[in-house]
């Protein structure tokens, strides 16, 4: 019997976050998607204190509208990556802006788990790099594509943790100076 590998703890300066497609006109149409909202946001300010870069990206804007203006709104200068492509990975530009950031080890979030997510967690993962998921910041249409999606990032060895367990594993330690500034967003 072998025994599982164990992915790398996500380390602060080797983690991108990745913010997928959460668009206006996916609002009604997603399962939990205040939930979605509300731990991407998160994730986006945690990564924002530690300097962790942030991509995001919109599926064809022209059609499915900008990114959710809650989201838009935590930059002063918001710049998303279009895509047509459902993997990020098709993208010539989230491919360019990836590999600027010099990061190994990227969190997704966003929409949806079993097509978008997926798709560019798989086409990450070909690419040797590790991938951690925040499952409670993923959602699909339906519930039970929410599940198949997870299920089947979960078969690739991607992690699939929460939005709280991916900020404390980055933060390590209760004495780093930064907790106090993290703290409540961290109980949210």
């Amino acid at each position: 019997m072998t025994t599982p590998t164990v992915p790398d703890r996500l380390l602060a300066d080797r983690c991108v976050l990745v913010v997928v497609d959460i668009q206006e006109r996916f609002r009604d149409l997603i399962h939990h998607m205040d939930e979605v909202m509300a731990n991407t946001e998160r994730l986006v300010r945690f990564a924002r204190i530690l300097d962790i870069p942030v991509l995001v990206t919109e599926h064809y804007p022209q059609g499915l509208g900008a990114t959710a203006g809650e989201i838009a709104a935590l930059w002063d200068d918001f710049r998303p990556i279009q895509k047509l492509h459902f993997s990020c990975c098709g993208c010539g530009d989230f491919n360019t802006a990836l590999a600027d950031t010099g990061r190994d080890q990227v969190i997704l979030c966003g929409i949806e788990t079993h097509v978008c997510i997926y798709q560019t967690a798989a086409d990450l993962r070909r690419q040797g790099l590790q991938v951690a998921v925040a499952a409670d910041a993923v959602s699909s249409c339906s519930r039970k594509n929410r599940k198949l999606g997870l299920n089947s990032l979960a078969e690739l060895g991607v992690q699939c943790p929460g939005a709280q367990m991916i900020m404390f594993e980055i933060l390590e330690r209760a004495d780093d100076p930064r907790f106090r500034e993290l703290k409540d967003l961290l109980r949210e």
